[in-house]
């Protein structure tokens, strides 16, 4: 359940289309590679995104200069699914029992 609920709100965050039942390493290799076509063509749009999903912009930084020689894409796919995933949990946690 909660893998369908991420590919939702990821899909309504970046405006995508992924489908609701593709793996969650399906899911960080699209979504990696939508990430690696915004650095390329449309940075403001990306940096949108980050703003929407609430990624936190310190962490990013920092995550992203350790890890100098790595995919970039990749790792901002990996803090969007971990904040959604954060998301997720606190929803269930202090959400309303309907």
């Amino acid at each position: 359940m909660v893998e369908k609920d991420l590919i939702h709100i990821i899909n309504k965050q970046i405006d995508s289309s992924f489908a609701e039942d593709i793996s969650p390493l399906a899911l960080q290799e699209k979504l990696s590679a939508f990430i690696n076509d915004l650095i390329l063509n449309n940075f403001e749009r990306l940096i949108a995104i980050l703003y929407k999903a609430d990624v936190d912009e310190i962490k990013l930084k920092r995550i992203l200069k350790e890890n100098a020689g790595k995919d970039a894409a990749e790792i901002i796919a990996s803090l969007i699914i971990e904040r959604e995933l954060q998301k997720i949990e606190t929803r269930k946690k202090f959400g309303s029992k309907k």
